[in-house]
């Protein structure tokens, strides 16, 4: 387009004015009826949007001491489980019926791992449920739902032999297994860090630890097992080793 084109002349004024307005700027007087249209090559090729990228799920060992993203289905279903039996009480059934060990067991083995899935007190629920959750999520992602299932049976079978032994009933409640989480994540995390200065492995600070069993311990007032106990005094014992001498236990 010539640059005349680009100007038309107000009958009015004699202005020279640009063709894309309809009215003289100087005058007012109306040069024409519409503005034309701009061309399609007028305007400059409008910038394409760039695609946010997003990045993918991090695989196992892919980047060395981060954990990858794993949903903890392990952890979900030992959760799921606490609840399920404790509607199961609620709905009437008694908790002898669930698996606790309300005394000698004889040949009902099955009751060493289950009775930690009864619970009949709110506090003592919340407070098993949220530590398996939280030490579990975290101990998922790192080595897998196998290991989760075996630490929190584990604990809560030995804990439930300790009760047989020492005859202290009932048995109920997933204290046990979720101390054995909290005591594994604790090593693993001491392992982790190594001692080193300024980091939570060095011993400086062990607050978080200390309420975690002490939630644990004290969700039940009255009625804690010895094998709570137990396990309580192994974990704090473990918690307060320093990372020097765990190392050839986890070697």
């Amino acid at each position: 387009m010539s640059e005349a084109e680009l100007f038309v002349v107000c009958k009015n004024c004699g202005s020279e004015v640009s063709m894309y307005v309809t009215e003289c700027p100087y005058c007012g007087q109306r040069v024409r009826k519409r503005a034309p249209k701009l061309e399609r090559g007028a305007e400059p090729d409008a910038v394409p949007r760039r695609r946010r990228r997003s990045l993918p799920r991090l695989r196992r060992d892919e980047i060395p001491g981060i954990a990858p993203e794993t949903r903890p289905y392990a952890t979900i279903a030992i959760v799921v489980a606490a609840l399920g039996t404790t509607l199961a009480w609620v709905g009437g059934l008694t908790i002898s019926d669930l698996g606790a060990i309300v005394g000698p067991i004889g040949h009902d083995w099955w009751r060493l791992p289950a009775y930690a899935f009864v619970h009949t007190n709110a506090g003592s629920l919340f407070a098993t449920l949220v530590a398996t959750g939280l030490f579990g999520m975290h101990l998922e992602r790192r080595f897998g739902s196998g290991a989760v299932l075996a630490i929190f049976l584990l604990g809560a079978t030995a804990g439930g032999a300790l009760t047989v032994a020492l005859s202290v009933y009932p048995a109920i409640g997933a204290n046990g297994g979720a101390l054995a989480l909290l005591t594994a994540w604790v090593v693993d995390d001491r392992h982790e860090l190594g001692g080193r200065p300024g980091r939570r492995g060095d011993g400086g600070d062990h607050r978080s630890d200390d309420l975690a069993v002490q939630a644990l311990t004290t969700a039940r007032p009255g009625r804690k097992s010895i094998c709570t106990r137990h396990s309580c005094t192994n974990g704090l014992s473990i918690d307060r080793e320093p990372p020097g001498r765990l190392e050839p236990a986890l070697r």
